[in-house]
């Protein structure tokens, strides 16, 4: 992953081809422009971009896609043994709590599912259940911390962020990871930015937010007063100065990748907003979207952009369904039936015509989507008017479609009340060594120098890909 002296091109010409020199020539090249394209480390992975639809809060496994019907018969019981401090509530432990959705089977690999995804669950012979993933926290800052870079501290790198530094992007013209968040004054994840960030990678790396209101990303207009000539003009002259001042100083690779964020933004002011304007969509598409119903437009128009740039050459995008605070995300402490639907009813049909949209466009084998928050919620009920559930790290389930993936498949298991992962644990190492693998990266091979010793997402405790989850 060290720095290039040659371009693709200039190697290539060079050398004369081959897979091998390709390879070398891909990574030569990303320290003058850090975006660029790069060939996957191993074969077999399928995935050019990444969607993640991040459940902000923790949706509930035994309420949606881990179907559980000794819960419902063992409801009300004392769950014997449980220490009250699993969750974060322990004064309001309740006994044991069935579901209060209705759950039918879908598809040929008759996959159970909750009446909260109706049409999502139209897609689950696509898709592949992970339903023993575990965390280690039952906070939300660390877990999301965790569930997005591995460790539960903050500033360490991201997964879109280790994806593009490993991949570059296929866009010159938007960034090469975007990051969108609950657009309806609900509030940034806990933990904000950091969940985005690039950390000890170079500052490139990190996700472009785009705004929920107004301008996606600032600055976007060039002032009147400014000519394409005159901003031509300008970038080249400051990337001439840097380059003199600072030619073959210690801080020159980063100083090429700063000069590089300049170039993109130059040519975002003409490329992003084609890209934002999901209005420029066919009516059909935005009607199968939902983007004009009330209750679900503006999860519709994310998930429209997320397919936007996806045709574009973005890398990596994270959609965040829900905002901060409790019941403002999928965090049902309180009434578990009223949020769940709340927010499945935001985003049911938006995923499920994602999914279709690529799937026509005959994108869907090279996206990755994945599915899923930062822990899950326990079997028992959380004391209430009307009762919620509290954060499990001991069990959740995440899904998986496109990039690759079996269709119709479910790894692992919950315990019979879904409380703890059972069979085939999955650590959010593991669901990280799962997803580089897809995009073609090895987690052990992908690394980053920083304070002595060569860093990596997935940590040093030996983490295993979920490979039975490919086709």
């Amino acid at each position: 992953m060290n720095a290039p002296l040659y371009s693709r091109r200039e190697m290539l010409a060079r050398a004369g081809g081959g897979f091998g020199m390709l390879a070398f020539a891909s990574m030569l090249e990303a320290a003058s422009n850090p975006f660029a394209p790069k060939v996957p480390m191993q074969v077999g992975g399928k995935a050019k971009s990444i969607i993640w639809i991040f459940t902000n809060g923790g949706p509930s496994q035994v309420d949606t896609w881990d179907y559980k019907p000794e819960l419902a018969k063992r409801d009300g019981q004392t769950l014997e043994g449980f220490d009250p401090k699993t969750g974060f509530f322990p004064g309001s432990v309740g006994g044991l709590m069935k579901s209060p959705f209705e759950f039918k089977q879908y598809g040929e690999s008759g996959t159970w599912c909750s009446d909260l995804f109706p049409k999502t669950a139209m897609h689950v012979d696509k898709m592949s259940f992970i339903h023993s993933c575990w965390t280690g926290s039952n906070n939300h800052s660390p877990a999301l911390f965790m569930i997005n870079t591995g460790t539960t501290r903050m500033g360490y790198p991201c997964v879109g962020s280790w994806v593009t530094y490993g991949l570059g992007s296929e866009s010159d013209s938007l960034p090469s990871f975007v990051v969108m968040t609950d657009p309806l004054n609900r509030g940034l994840p806990k933990g904000s930015a950091s969940n985005w960030g690039s950390g000890f990678l170079p500052s490139v790396f990190q996700g472009t937010w785009l705004k929920p209101s107004g301008a996606p990303i600032d600055n976007l207009a060039v002032p009147a007063s400014l000519t394409p000539q005159r901003q031509r003009a300008q970038l080249d002259l400051l990337a001439k100065l840097n380059r003199n001042a600072l030619h073959g100083s210690a801080i020159e690779s980063e100083l090429n990748a700063r000069i590089e964020s300049f170039e993109l933004a130059y040519r975002m002011q003409t490329a992003a907003p084609d890209a934002f304007e999901v209005k420029n969509e066919p009516k059909h598409i935005q009607k199968m979207y939902g983007l004009n119903e009330k209750h679900c437009g503006h999860f519709a128009a994310q998930c429209l952009t997320a397919r936007r740039m996806v045709e574009r050459g973005v890398r990596f995008i994270q959609l965040y369904s829900g905002g901060m605070e409790n019941q403002q995300s999928w965090d049902g402490h309180k009434d578990i039936l009223g949020n769940h639907r709340g927010f499945a009813n935001e985003s049911d049909q938006p995923v499920a015509a994602l999914i279709s949209d690529l799937e026509q466009r005959g994108l869907l084998d090279q996206t990755l989507i994945v599915w899923g928050g930062e822990f899950g919620r326990l079997p028992i009920a959380q004391k209430g008017d009307k009762p919620g559930r509290d954060h499990n790290p001991h069990a959740f389930t995440v899904w998986m479609c496109g990039g690759g993936v079996k269709g119709g498949y479910h790894h692992g298991e919950s315990d019979e009340i879904g409380f703890k992962a059972a069979i085939d644990k999955v650590s959010v190492h593991d669901l990280h060594a799962t997803i580089l693998a897809a995009a073609g990266l090895d987690h052990e091979q992908l690394t980053f120098k920083f304070q002595g010793l060569d860093q990596r997402l997935t940590g040093v405790e030996n983490p295993k890909v979920v490979k039975q989850v490919f086709a």
